[in-house]
């Protein structure tokens, strides 16, 4: 009985550790946030933060950051270790790479790597992760046609070594990139941000009297491998199919996921999707795989950890030089606008499956806005062009209904970061946000309506033309319902004096005009005649549906809102 009682405590204390190792990395994230000079970081939570053990295997991620970066950062700790070995790494080191291919899908994500040492014995290692304003190169945008035009790359070395910068390293990323100081500030921050993970990990060590994390790290894998072979035994096994077209760059793509539940795994294979591209739209297998296991995870497991122990149990394969697995030097510099909507591909498949698990289809992929200023011949007494500036804000169409509520409005899911504030956008770059408002009969209709998108208006505010680096998608194929319910409104790019603008590339805002965005809205859920006609109501009180659409999309008569 006493040993029985020895074990339960044994198992509790495992726990209490694992839950304070969730908050140092939390905390390692937070530092990140606070400490960031880039908008998208500082403001959005663009980024990931993260503890692994002695084999590069994520033990506990923060609660901070995207699947893009979380997942794709767990699979990235085994390159630094075949590139620096343990017994080299030194106490003080920090290691950093934007290598697309090892890390996180393009060169605008930094990735640094913190050994973490107790009495002279490599004890763990801290990774974190966060996308920079600009990394050189052609600038965040899809119209590189080679990796070599997207900006500048940086194989794994020290960016700290034993305590000492790199000076070289930071001098070549400061006469490579538009904006050195944002850039050089956010390399530091991501180098405190292990600081702090390593610090607070010591101290939990101390107070618990660790000399190591080996049995935990053990611990922490094998219970949560076991919770995600249980949720997957749970379902049916079997090969089950989806098919997404998209907008591509100048031609629609295809995404055909065929999902496999069985042997204890499940395994995506995407076969029969859309070769590569010639633009910047491509990805590499470790970001496919990053939104793929997420979308699987939101629906077959929300409630386990997200670990090496969950995440090694789904794989994913794509035939080599497709748009989702392609090889150097192809462009990738906007990998999230197909990235992001690969758990709307494989939750097509899975609501054969799990039907109460699945939303309807969503805006999905970020609209993220790249500003560029267009230098002028004026130059200031310091040689700075006040036209010149680069800037990166995130914005967010609407989300797919779900099978018991309405879709959330202009909300990011996947990647879950937050929109910049106008405030932010108008203090860090010349230009003025004129609008911004959720957009009406943008939500597909349904018994559970689709989230709405919304609108933005931008314009100069010094009178001078202006681009935005275009990396827009859902415009020509809107977010689909599911089970009867109707696909949300595509999207559109225009100037505000009418004329429209590609979804892609980049593109002149004239002085005199101002960029205008209708982002997409989330697809329906249900048959829209099983909608509540009193939340039918409601929506035309609100705003969020016209009279005129809610008598055409829902059957129950609808009177005005006098």
């Amino acid at each position: 009985m006493a040993h029985a009682e020895d074990t339960q405590i044994d198992r509790i204390r495992l726990q209490v550790m694992w839950d304070r190792l969730v908050s140092v990395v939390e905390e390692q994230a937070r530092t990140l946030v606070r400490t960031a000079f880039s908008p998208s970081v500082r403001e959005a939570g663009d980024l990931s933060a993260g503890v692994f053990d002695r084999a590069g295997r994520m033990l506990a991620q923060a609660v901070t950051g995207t699947p893009g970066h979380i997942n794709a950062m767990a699979m990235s700790v085994i390159h630094f270790l075949a590139k620096i070995p343990l017994p080299t790494m030194r106490a003080g080191d920090h290691y950093i790479t934007n290598n697309p291919w090892q890390t996180c899908g393009h060169l605008h994500d930094l990735t640094v790597v913190t050994p973490v040492f107790q009495e002279g014995r490599l004890v763990a290692l801290f990774a974190c992760t966060a996308h920079v304003v600009d990394i050189g190169g052609r600038g965040f945008g899809p119209d590189a046609a080679s990796v070599f035009e997207e900006g500048l790359h940086i194989p794994i070395m020290r960016v700290i070594d034993q305590g000492r910068p790199n000076e070289t390293l930071f001098e070549l990323v400061r006469a490579n990139v538009r904006e050195p100081l944002m850039v050089e500030g956010d390399i530091f921050s991501l180098i405190a941000c292990n600081d702090v993970g390593q610090r607070r990990l010591l101290a939990m060590m101390a107070e618990y009297g660790l000399a190591d994390i080996d049995g935990l790290a053990t611990h922490i894998i094998d219970a949560t491998r076991q919770a995600m072979t249980r949720a997957i035994a749970a379902l049916p096994q079997g090969t089950y199919r989806n098919r997404m077209d998209v907008d591509g760059y100048d031609t629609p793509v295809t995404l055909n996921a065929a999902l496999t539940i069985g042997g204890g795994k499940i395994h995506v294979d995407f076969a029969g999707s859309s070769p590569a591209s010639k633009y910047g739209i491509n990805l590499v297998l470790n970001y496919t795989t990053a939104y793929t296991a997420f979308g699987v995870k939101c629906a077959v497991a929300p409630e386990v950890p997200n670990n090496a122990g969950s995440l090694d149990l789904i794989t994913v394969s794509a035939p080599e030089d497709s748009l989702l697995n392609v090889r150097p030097p192809r462009p990738v510099a906007a990998r999230h606008v197909i990235g992001q909507l690969l758990p709307d591909v494989v939750q097509g498949a899975l609501y054969q499956v799990l039907p109460q698990c699945v939303l309807a289809e969503g805006a999905s992929s970020l609209w993220a806005v790249q500003l560029r200023g267009l230098p002028t011949g004026t130059y200031d007494a310091d040689g700075r062009n006040s036209a010149a500036f680069e800037i990166l804000t995130f914005t967010t169409g609407g989300m797919g209904a779900r099978p018991m509520k309405d879709g959330l409005s202009a909300t990011s899911f996947p990647s879950g970061v937050r929109g910049v504030a106008t405030e932010i956008v108008e203090t860090v770059a010349p230009v003025i946000v004129r609008r911004k408002e959720f957009r009406p009969d943008s939500g597909g209709a349904g018994e559970h309506r689709g989230g709405m998108g919304q609108t933005i208006e931008i314009e100069s505010a010094v009178g001078e033309p202006f681009a935005v680096l275009a990396m827009f998608d859902r415009v020509h194929h809107p977010a689909r319902g599911r089970a009867g319910g109707r696909p949300g409104a595509p999207g559109q790019v225009a100037l505000a004096s009418g004329q429209t603008l590609r979804n892609k590339g980049m593109q002149v805002i004239p002085a005199d005009d101002r960029l205008v965005l209708n982002l997409p809205g989330g697809g329906g859920f249900g048959d829209p005649s099983r909608r509540d006609p009193e939340r039918v109501r409601q929506d035309v009180a609100a705003g969020a549906v016209s009279a005129a659409a809610a008598a055409r999309d829902y059957p129950a008569p609808v009177p005005t809102t006098e």
